[in-house]
């Protein structure tokens, strides 16, 4: 693949994931808007993985607390760090079913520009009611079990392209009354186990395809991405600590716009 495409497509991914505006939807779009050949289902994983490197880094305390958690918790003792893990594995269950289904059955379901624009509308103004119609009361160490269940369901939904895995999260952490920078550190801290999970399933495609230069591809991909990723992560949590989604929500709107008249028009 032209190194000007891996290019593309990484800086969009290493923007788009942590802002709740969809990832994926930015990804089928760059082919669809490019004439591009679609760059497959690897390369979208791979800079996935790339941007997990940089959640891994901006949220280093968090995952520290939470690995030496599980430790403790093997010895039958229970942390924050550990009640936190805990909480995150409860949150990421439906995904990985829904996740693993998905590869198996229909790996290129939803994956159309019709699907994209009415997903980037419906969940933008989900997330618009959510973030004014809540207070923000509570902290990821306020969430309980259900809470985490509530949120990991909602995740599922972020297999729509368009639906955006960050913004449905997010919403459904306003709703359940978050702070928007709790909601956003929750959703990222989420992101962790389950970009793992899709990163290994794609691996194992690399490794039965035995496609070397993809696998070069993939690489030089996820690199690009972690930089910028690691740019949108600081600079969305510092907006998020002063102000709403309004930009975001106002964003889809457009871009739902913009798609609905390029297809319907």
């Amino acid at each position: 693949m032209p190194f000007v495409h891996l290019l593309v497509l990484a800086l969009v991914q290493g923007i788009t994931e942590f802002l709740p505006i969809s990832s994926s939807a930015h990804l089928v779009l760059v082919p669809y808007l490019t004439g591009w050949q679609d760059q497959g289902l690897v390369i979208d994983v791979a800079v996935h993985v790339g941007t997990l490197g940089a959640v891994l880094i901006y949220f280093w305390r968090d995952v520290l607390a939470v690995l030496a958690g599980l430790g403790r918790l093997a010895t039958g003792r229970a942390t924050p760090g550990g009640r936190l893990a805990l909480l995150l594995i409860v949150g990421t269950i439906p995904a990985v079913i829904a996740g693993f289904a998905l590869h198996r059955y229909a790996p290129t379901l939803f994956r159309n520009a019709e699907v994209i624009a009415w997903a980037t509308l419906v969940f933008g103004l989900l997330l618009w009611v959510a973030d004014r119609a809540t207070l923000q009361i509570r902290r990821i160490e306020h969430l309980g079990w259900t809470d985490a269940l509530v949120i990991g369901l909602a995740q599922c939904l972020a297999f729509i392209p368009g639906a955006s895995r960050s913004g449905i999260t997010m919403t459904a952490g306003r709703f359940l009354g978050m702070e928007r920078a709790e909601a956003a550190r929750f959703s990222m801290l989420l992101s962790i186990p389950t970009i793992l999970g899709a990163g290994l399933l794609t691996t194992l495609d690399l490794a039965e395809a035995g496609d070397v230069s993809l696998g070069i591809d993939a690489a030089i991909a996820a690199g690009l991405a972690f930089v910028s990723a690691l740019v949108a992560i600081t600079l969305l949590m510092a907006w998020l600590r002063r102000a709403g989604f309004a930009p975001f929500v106002l964003y889809r709107i457009a871009l739902a716009g913009l798609l609905f008249y390029l297809l319907y028009a």
